[in-house]
């Protein structure tokens, strides 16, 4: 298992051209300005402030390199969807973002954070695409499950599993919470197959009729 604790910035840049090596294996994440995507990172990592948020939400246009160890990296992209943000901006970071997707060989596996609340917006599905078409995983991440009861984050995840099922068996789905740590260690597990750190599936979809959050196995969500 990757020692996530041990990340470190790498680099931010502002276009393709500014883009570290592509060598050795990298996961993205990537998400709405209001999803917890950074919230995600640091819990990941156990930082508080690794992953920094913007003071003014979408405004971000950078995408920000950590390191894990020679070879392994997590990429922060820039938020999407903040209302407040200029069209040529959210312009810019539809090219920005497809293009680091389409062209990226190092990058294995992106994880694309949905307040579990507000799941699958236009955005989301739109960038669900762009992946499909590079041919990439992912793992979407519904994070701020603990704003909902358990029943409510079952169903809520079942009904996200469904609507991803016409993107095949490279789209999964799970529950997170950055505040209470739900779903960190399968998070984990699944970011450590992607960079070839011997780890165990990603989570796999809840079996009919079967609880999609309770316990703590992978799959879960919990």
């Amino acid at each position: 298992m990757a020692d996530y604790r041990q990340a470190r910035f790498l680099t931010s840049v502002a276009s393709i051209r500014g883009l570290p090596p592509d060598r050795g294996r990298e996961v993205a994440f990537a998400g709405r300005s209001n999803a917890g995507k950074s919230s995600a990172i640091n819990a990941l990592t156990g930082r508080r402030d690794l992953a920094r948020t913007s003071r003014t939400p979408g405004r971000t246009r950078l995408v920000n390199f950590f390191e894990l160890d020679d070879g392994r990296r997590l990429v922060d992209l820039p938020g999407y969807g903040y209302a407040k943000v200029p069209r040529a901006m959210s312009r810019e970071w539809g090219a920005l973002v497809r293009k680091y997707l389409e062209s990226r060989r190092s990058l294995a596996g992106v994880v694309v954070l949905m307040d579990i609340r507000h799941p699958l917006t236009e955005l989301d599905t739109t960038l669900l695409d762009w992946c499909r078409a590079a041919d990439l995983p992912v793992l979407a991440v519904l994070t701020k499950a603990d704003k909902l009861a358990r029943g409510r984050r079952a169903a809520a995840l079942s009904e996200v599993w469904g609507r991803l099922a016409r993107y095949g068996d490279g789209v999964r789905a799970m529950a997170f919470s950055a505040t209470k740590q739900i779903g960190r260690r399968e998070l984990a597990q699944c970011l450590d197959g992607w960079l070839e750190c011997g780890a165990e599936p990603a989570p796999s979809r809840p079996k009919e009729n079967a609880p999609a959050v309770e316990g703590k196995g992978v799959g879960r969500g919990e």
